[in-house]
């Protein structure tokens, strides 16, 4: 019976392993965000806390509700996520050190004989803070391997990027316009954070890049400074600044001073910022949004003019979105900086291409279909509304809302989909009860489960269907 517990025992602080760290690694092992800003604590009650005490309180009938009813759920609740742990080499190391551990606690409990139940919540909290330690080691060797690397490449021309919304879409631009005639390269996707960063850098960047783009996010102040202050931006632009992120900011002020943050390069030549960010202009800082005009965007891309200091200049982007205006004009700056003139700029905007998931247009099926599932931003998001409204046809919005935001601005967002969309489907339960409140009953639909998003569509939409993707949150969120 004792060789019975001794391996249930492991076990089960495996499953508890696997599920915190699960939850660790969608909340970039901030264990604090784990336990202070998770948006389904029922999981933890049910996956964690549960069988926890249950362990401790039922004695040997435990193991009947661990082995029928416990690791059942867990492996449903874990084949419905559509944001499954990733085995990296951080997990691989902190499921080594758990292991070691309930082995080593274990068998020394049985070696005394004097043990009831093994120990379950010294394992899981020694194993998090040894691995956050080891991690720590780690962390300051590859940041040392990459500062080298940086060092061996004393001619690079680094840009820094950030914006409470568009960093990434401006990051692309950026590349796509200058990488017409240098050797640019960017940080891919959506990396934004030192640690990520520095393995692009150790393992991405090329010997002969000329002008490296570094896209820089945060969640709180002083995030933006730690990446500045190690790549050295040469140049700097800080888009959009809004209430993104306000759930961990709290204030729009502590936002846009962090996103300032990007100045503090000791060896910044110049930057440009928008409006939005309310500053003053300086002899390196340039304010930019205003000279774009006369903003014009449909199904087909976006134009706008450019007034110069001397000129005006008529830019057309195969891009949709006219907030996109103001991405494109950041680098067209930049470029400018660099030696590509803004007419050549122009030129060379004119063929972008679109940047994954973020206002795509997909046409199948008869149906047109927008993608902007990766944009979580209220004006982003109002202004895929607003392009949509301009088809003729039938229009359907798929959507859970805005995510780490207020109810106030979930409101604007199902006002503004009730008058233009004919169909709206809510997917999740973060803001179903903010558009139960709003949007019409006949046009809402609830989607509960994204696995059933397939069939959902091909019953509720048909050929001529404009179908559009308003952001997208994991279910965790």
């Amino acid at each position: 019976m004792i060789w019975f517990q001794f391996f249930s025992h492991i076990l089960l602080v495996m499953a508890l392993g696997w599920y915190l760290a699960t939850n660790l690694q969608w909340y970039s092992y901030k264990i604090e965000r784990v336990v202070l800003h998770h948006t389904n604590y029922i999981w933890h009650a049910i996956y964690f806390l549960i069988p926890l005490f249950a362990y401790y309180f039922t004695g040997i009938y435990y193991w009947i509700y661990f082995y029928f009813a416990y690791l059942p759920s867990l492996w449903l609740w874990y084949r419905k996520l559509d944001k499954k742990l990733v085995v990296t080499g951080r997990i691989k190391r902190f499921f080594a050190l758990l292991l070691a551990l309930t082995l080593f606690q274990d068998i020394l409990c049985m070696a005394k004989e004097s043990c009831e139940v093994f120990g379950v919540i010294l394992p899981l909290a020694f194993a998090v803070a040894g691995s956050t330690m080891i991690e720590k080691v780690l962390f300051h060797g590859f940041k040392l391997q990459a500062k080298r690397r940086l060092e061996s490449m004393p001619d690079l021309i680094v840009v820094g990027v950030t914006a409470s919304y568009g960093k990434t879409s401006i990051k692309n631009f950026i590349a796509q316009i200058v990488g017409h005639e240098k050797r640019i390269y960017a940080t891919p996707r959506s990396v934004n954070t030192l640690g990520g960063v520095m393995k692009d850098i150790n393992e991405s960047l090329p010997k002969d890049c000329e002008v490296y783009v570094v896209e820089m996010g945060a969640r709180g102040p002083g995030d933006i400074a730690e990446i500045t202050h190690f790549v050295q931006p040469h140049f700097a632009v800080v888009g959009v600044v809004g209430p993104q992120h306000i759930e961990y900011f709290k204030t729009l002020e502590r936002i846009r001073d962090t996103k300032m943050e990007i100045l503090q390069s000791d060896r910044l030549e110049h930057a440009w910022v928008h409006t939005s960010a309310h500053v003053k202009p300086n002899d390196k800082v340039t304010i930019f949004g205003d000279e774009i005009e006369n903003v014009h965007a449909d199904l087909d891309g976006v134009d706008f003019d450019l007034t110069l200091e001397n000129r005006r200049i008529h830019v057309h982007i195969p891009i949709l979105g006219a907030f996109n205006a103001i991405n494109v004009t950041a680098a067209l700056h930049v470029a400018n900086a660099l030696g590509i003139s803004y007419e050549k700029g122009a030129r060379y905007a004119e063929s972008l291409k679109p940047i994954e998931h973020r206002l795509e247009r997909i046409d199948a099926g008869g149906k047109i279909i927008l993608d902007d599932s990766f944009n979580g931003n209220i004006d982003g998001m109002l202004s895929s509304f607003d392009l949509a409204s301009r088809y003729d046809g039938r229009k359907v919005l798929i959507t859970p809302g805005l995510v780490e935001s207020d109810e106030k601005m979930n409101e604007k967002i199902a006002k503004k989909a009730n008058e233009i969309f004919d169909l709206v489907i809510v997917t999740g339960r973060l803001n179903r009860a903010v558009f139960e409140k709003v949007v019409d009953k006949e046009k809402l639909h609830m989607l509960d489960d994204k696995a059933k998003m397939q069939s959902t569509l091909a019953e509720l939409t048909r050929p001529g269907d404009l179908i559009l993707f308003a952001n997208d949150a994991p279910n965790f969120i």
